[in-house]
């Protein structure tokens, strides 16, 4: 009985699979499209750039030419130009598509506090150039009269004490001075005798300049401060940010007032040399025997139709690397290994650094 049982129910699984199976297999899509957007995707978008709106089939790489994928750049790549601190944006002096040369502002951070710090180095340095001087020139001819009149004044005094000494010393023989008249004479004589000689000491001091010593050390001051001025003008001029080459500016990331941090990966400013525009092509490794310098090339856009620009292979790569153009298309391999090779365009025409193109390579006769 129990067999019969477990066999009616295994047929009855069966059954019931079967049965999903022919479901699924008959069943319309899980999901219905929302009419608008059945209308969207019909819909016949206007051309930016004029013309039919329409994808052009490209030449197809013969026998005789290679074919890849490519990407505008500049003559020498792309300049990232950005700032060694972080601060606030304080002027942005230039606007995407301008040409600069080397040396321009770019962006000014703001700077109120190193202006201040750059002012009172200055103002120290003016203050240790004077001590210098001073120091150099020494005392000046009425200072050095002064001296010269108080050291002649203390010679005078000196003389009349030991005039004044002699006499308390005779009277004092007689019984007419008494001995400690003698000694307050003697006594005044000693300091009036020893002030003289500082006063001489004085006035040979004034005469002989400044020591050797103390000009040494209000150099050294001077050369301090200047060195205080040097480093005030190099964090100044770090929130200047100046153009490296002559070349257009391509992009401007960042708006006045906005908070720059120096530490992320985004530049202030993106530049490159757009008077000779490049491609660089990815080729695939199994071409790279046919390619050489010197060998004609062409490229197109999708933007330009079938219009061709023409170029020179300037450059050829020496390492494999991977992919650097996708395309978006989902039958594309990007496993695959690539040398890049670069094109340098006879005219740039209207293609813009960073523009995808495919580009094609001769390999007849060198062009000449």
């Amino acid at each position: 009985m129990m067999r019969k049982i477990g066999v009616v129910a295994f047929v009855l699984l069966l059954g019931t699979c079967g049965a999903q199976m022919v479901r699924s297999a008959t069943a319309g899509p899980l999901t219905v499209p929302i009419q608008k957007d059945v209308l969207t995707a019909e819909r016949d978008a206007t051309s930016r750039v004029g013309g039919v709106d329409e994808k052009l089939p490209l030449p197809e790489a013969g026998p005789d030419t290679i074919g890849g994928n490519g990407l505008v750049e500049p003559a020498q790549r792309e300049t990232k130009v950005a700032a060694q601190v972080t601060a606030v944006v304080k002027q942005v002096a230039v606007t995407e598509g301008q040409t600069v040369k080397a040396g321009d502002l770019l962006v000014q951070l703001e700077n109120g506090v190193e202006l201040a710090q750059l002012a009172a180095a200055e103002a120290d340095l003016a203050a240790e150039r004077a001590a210098y001087t001073r120091t150099l020139k020494g005392l000046r001819v009425e200072d050095r009269d002064a001296v010269s009149a108080e050291t002649q004044a203390a010679r005078a005094r000196a003389e009349l004490s030991q005039s004044v000494l002699a006499r308390t010393e005779q009277l004092a023989k007689t019984g007419a001075a008494t001995p400690d008249e003698l000694e307050r004479a003697r006594r005044a004589a000693q300091q009036d005798a020893a002030n003289a000689r500082a006063s001489d000491a004085r006035l040979r001091a004034a005469e002989s300049g400044s020591r050797g010593e103390d000009i040494a050390l209000q150099r050294a001051r001077v050369l301090g401060a200047e060195a205080r001025v040097a480093q005030a003008k190099a964090q100044l001029e770090r929130l200047a940010v100046r153009s490296p080459i002559e070349g257009e500016v391509l992009q401007v990331k960042v708006r006045q007032g906005e908070l720059y941090n120096f530490a992320g990966t985004e530049p202030l400013v993106v530049m490159g040399d757009t008077r000779t525009l490049r491609v660089r092509m990815d080729v695939d490794e199994r071409d790279i025997a046919r390619v050489r310098t010197g060998a004609s090339a062409y490229v197109t856009a999708d933007a330009f139709g079938a219009t061709r620009f023409s170029g020179t292979v300037v450059e050829v790569g020496r390492r494999f690397g991977r992919k650097n153009v996708r395309t978006d298309d989902p039958t594309e391999k990007n496993d695959t290994k690539i040398l890049e090779v670069v094109i340098q365009l006879d005219a740039k025409g209207q293609l813009v650094p960073g523009q995808r193109v495919s580009s094609f390579i001769a390999v007849g006769p060198t062009k000449t």
